[in-house]
This record gives C-alpha cells, structure tokens and sequence, in this order.
C-alpha cells in the first residue's frame, strides 16, 4: 500500500486524535521527504498566543515517523520502530501555519537495510525542521528513531 496524505490524514484521526484535533495534517510525502502543516488556532494554543511546544512536537514527529512507516512497508518486513530520544530548539513564536518538513528517507533505507541483513536493532536520527509563511524557521526538532526486525 503506498502512502498519501490522505490516508495519513485518516490513520492519524483514528490513532491519534489529539494530533489530529490539533490540526495537525499530512501535506506532502514521497520517497524522501514528508511535509506535515498544523495551524496555530484556539486549540493547540499556549499562554503566550503561539503555538503550544507539544503540539509542534507531534507535527515534527509524524513527519519522521510518516517516512519511517512508508519505508518499513516497502520493505515487507515486520519492522518494530520506537522514538528512543527527542530534542529541540524554538527560534521564534510559531503563529500562523506552520510546516513541518522531513528530509531524512535516504537515512532510512541505509539503517532499515543493515537492521534486516544482521538482525540487529539500528538506530537514526532524523530531523524535521517548523517553518512559518515567510519561510522563517520557527522551530527544529531531531527524533532518534530505533527499528529493528521482528523475530
């Protein structure tokens, strides 16, 4: 099955809501690269009239994690994957719509390959950066992924 936003739009309505009542939404996702857009508006807001940092975080998130699922069915392996670890960095107040943009799907494959051929769990670190309408970035988020294959 090849992944569109629109079947992304409905995996995350029915297994995670909070994300999808947020607004938070697939735009774009190809081979190597996965674009997730949310709106700042009175749901996913903070005390400081931006968008809450959680929030920003499920959007990067499902931009590795949308890349990540995409790859592991094309390989046709039972593949587990797990965030084992999450940073980031907020640059300026995130109004507006933002968009959250993976580019990491050729470091996918390098780690997905060697985790089949030995066995062994595999690690990568991928990063989604948040930017606003003008293009300012707004905030980076990098999510080390753990996969392994299923025995």
């Amino acid at each position: 099955m090849t992944l569109t936003p629109r079947k992304l739009n409905a995996y995350t309505m029915f297994k995670l809501p909070a994300a999808y009542l947020c607004g938070v939404r697939t735009k774009h996702i190809d081979n190597d690269a996965c674009t997730v857009g949310v709106t700042y508006k009175w749901i996913n807001q903070n005390p400081f009239k931006s968008m809450f940092w959680a929030v920003q975080g499920m959007a990067a998130e499902f931009s590795t994690g949308a890349l990540m699922i995409g790859k592991i069915q094309e390989s046709g392996k039972r593949v587990s994957m797990l965030v084992t670890s999450n940073s980031a960095t907020f640059t300026k107040k995130a109004t507006g719509k933002i968009t959250f943009t993976c580019n990491d799907g050729k470091l996918i494959d390098a780690a997905l390959q060697k985790a089949i051929e030995t066995g062994e769990g595999q690690t990568v670190s991928m990063k989604s950066v948040g930017t606003n309408e003008e293009g300012i970035e707004v905030s980076t988020f990098i999510f080390e992924w753990s996969i392994k294959e299923k025995s």
